[in-house]
């Protein structure tokens, strides 16, 4: 049995369906691996790249797991981990720590009685700091599920 046979198995229907559309919205460029991969991301609970939907994306594009991988570990916005329903981004850049980021991120520690890369007892929150994410006129800056706070 061939390796995309094995991983199709092994996938969830509705998910490899999901993903599909996505390479199919990319024309199974791989070219486009780092939008293909955030889109993907988007999909999956937990939010993050699994071994097998990296694999199944491999066998689509015609690429070794390895690149995905090289791709995943490369950019900050891409996880193997799951994450926390609602991920909370703190920006890291420089506006964003002369702004009070410190004192925010503390705040929101305290708040959610995490730390960094911690997840609440639920399940539904996780702290991360991030580069910076382009919203220098609301510093500090954060990110939650994809919407920027000032």
């Amino acid at each position: 049995m061939d390796t995309l046979k094995r991983v199709e198995e092994i996938l969830d229907n509705q998910l490899m369906k999901k993903i599909d559309v996505i390479l199919a919205k990319y024309d199974f460029n791989p070219s486009k691996l780092l939008e293909i991969l955030l889109e993907v991301q988007t999909q999956v609970e937990g939010q993050y790249i699994s071994k097998k939907v990296a694999y199944y994306i491999g066998e689509a594009l015609k690429i070794k797991a390895s690149r995905i991988y090289d791709v995943i570990t490369f950019f900050a916005a891409l996880h193997m981990e799951p994450r926390a329903k609602y991920p909370i981004e703190v920006c890291e850049s420089i506006v964003c720590k002369a702004n009070g980021r410190d004192g925010l991120f503390d705040q929101l520690k305290n708040i959610l009685e995490i730390d960094l890369g911690q997840v609440t007892y639920d399940g539904r929150f996780t702290l991360e700091e991030v580069p910076c994410f382009g919203a220098c006129d609301k510093a500090p800056a954060v990110r939650i599920n994809g919407m920027v706070y000032g």
